[in-house]
């Protein structure tokens, strides 16, 4: 019979389960990779390797080795999807992003600024009484927004040639 693993469990842990070996109380990987995640410890042995990771595990304090695993997991999924860059790519892809979005950000707000520096500068100049009941002072065209909008996707158009 098998011995248990983990203290309440009678099915072995992940890591023994894919490892196929006897899953002991002593089981370093139980507390970590339980028997219902089995992805969990998957990617991390393929990427890091058992024994790698029993001896991480065993040189860490307890209180340590739950946030080791979550690092591991993570890093290994991150390999999984790209081997060559994992997090670093993940971080550098959100970090060109941010800067991407930063610098629309800050066009935003300039033109903010400048529309209403235009308005200030329109009803200071304006002559009483002079425009449209409803837009005032503003001239025409005040209100134009220049978007750009991809087409390719329109109603018209079929997404893919024929």
């Amino acid at each position: 019979m098998m011995k248990e693993c983990g203290k309440n469990s009678s099915s072995p842990c992940a890591a023994c389960k894919l490892l196929r070996r006897r899953c002991g109380h002593d089981c370093v990987f139980a507390p970590y990779f339980p028997a219902d995640e089995p992805h969990k410890f998957a990617n991390v042995h393929k990427v890091f390797g058992a024994s790698n990771v029993s001896k991480m595990l065993q040189e860490l304090p307890e209180h340590k080795r739950g946030d080791a695993v979550s690092s591991m997991v993570y890093e290994a999924n991150a390999r999984v999807r790209d081997p060559v860059y994992g997090c670093v790519g993940a971080i550098s892809s959100l970090q060109q992003q941010i800067d991407m979005l930063r610098t629309q950000l800050a066009m935003a707000q300039a033109e903010v600024v400048q529309l209403k520096l235009r308005q200030s500068t329109n009803i200071t100049n304006s002559p009483p009484n002079s425009g449209s009941p409803i837009m005032g002072s503003v001239p025409k065209g005040y209100y134009h927004m220049d978007l750009d909008v991809d087409q390719s996707n329109t109603f018209n158009e079929p997404m893919w040639p024929y």
